[in-house]
């Protein structure tokens, strides 16, 4: 949704964003008669300055909610949007929009000590946006699975949960290095992480999905592209020749998807027999359940790599 400036006309509306108005311009008021308390360093490198500890928190994407509950700033969580359920207690959270677009009429309304926003995710022009209003962003993002903990901490550090961040943190460190050790030194599996259809759209090497795939001992066969999800011909498929096709979508969709790629008998996952779904909503909603998704990612990628592997290579951890 744009600014309802924008796009209402009746006078119901005109009042709405009168008020909104006169809402933003308290809020930026108290803002600058509480000085500046507090900054910390977001994600991407940027300072975020605040008069203290965020209280007031709009969280704009599934995985920064979880990630600020896990941070143990979920009390602070003031508005989120659709598809946070992770966990349980984010679902009671109201909803102003989705990553495509939120309301910004009711955003402002809100008047959040900070928006934390996902990039990549959330729709860039409406970032903008909201930076333009003056309200404080913060931007949170993983491209891999040893940042989620850094990740937390910083986060802690925002809202003033430090002690909480941090044994989230740790508990994150000791389960991902629990995963490293069981499935390091296994020979490679090829993948194709397929997420889309017609055309066919899989991950780029910053995507945090390549790491997951690391992590299982498996490749992903267009880690050199710089896009987060970059499109891709058949052509290009055929010729890296994945070991291991995985769909990762809705059940009814991904099986539609393999399907197309078994007429490619050149391909070695279609002669293995390695065409797989694989639908886990956590693998897109980059939190610490992210890596309960990457057990079950890696057992059904080890699977697989005994359908490939000469018997004297297939050792299972």
């Amino acid at each position: 949704m744009l600014f309802p400036l924008e796009l209402r006309r009746d006078g119901d509306a005109t009042m709405s964003a009168r008020a909104a108005s006169i809402g933003l311009i308290l809020w930026l008021a108290t803002r600058a008669a509480s000085g500046a308390g507090l900054t910390v360093t977001d994600d991407a490198g940027l300072q975020v300055t605040l008069p203290g500890p965020a209280q007031r928190i709009v969280s704009l994407a599934p995985g920064t909610t979880e990630m600020l509950f896990a941070a143990g700033a979920g009390s602070h969580v003031i508005a989120t949007t659709e598809y946070a359920d992770e966990p349980p207690a984010a679902r009671r959270v109201p909803r102003i929009g989705d990553s495509n677009a939120v309301d910004l009429e009711r955003l402002v309304v809100l008047r959040p000590d900070v928006v934390v926003v996902w990039p990549g995710g959330n729709n860039e022009a409406q970032v903008a946006r909201i930076v333009s209003l003056h309200m404080p962003v913060y931007r949170q993002k993983a491209s891999s699975l040893v940042q989620l903990a850094a990740s937390l901490r910083r986060l802690g550090a925002l809202a003033g949960t430090e002690r909480e961040a941090d044994v989230a943190a740790r508990a994150v460190e000791a389960r991902l290095a629990q995963l490293q050790t069981r499935y390091a030194g296994l020979r490679p599996v090829s993948v194709l992480l397929q997420v889309w259809n017609h055309p066919v759209y899989t991950i780029g090497g910053a995507q945090i999905l390549t790491d997951v795939l690391r992590v299982c001992g498996a490749r992903n066969v267009f880690a050199d592209l710089p896009d987060l999800g970059p499109a891709v011909t058949v052509e290009a498929v055929i010729a890296r020749d994945p070991q291991l096709i995985i769909a990762a979508g809705a059940d009814a969709s991904a099986a539609s998807w393999l399907a197309d790629w078994r007429k490619f008998e050149q391909l070695s996952a279609v002669r293995s027999a390695n065409l797989i779904t694989f639908a886990d909503p956590r693998l897109s909603r980059p939190g610490p359940s992210v890596l309960g998704a990457t057990e079950a990612l890696c057992r059904t990628i080890d699977a697989a790599r005994q359908r490939i592997l000469p018997a004297e290579d297939r050792i299972s951890p």
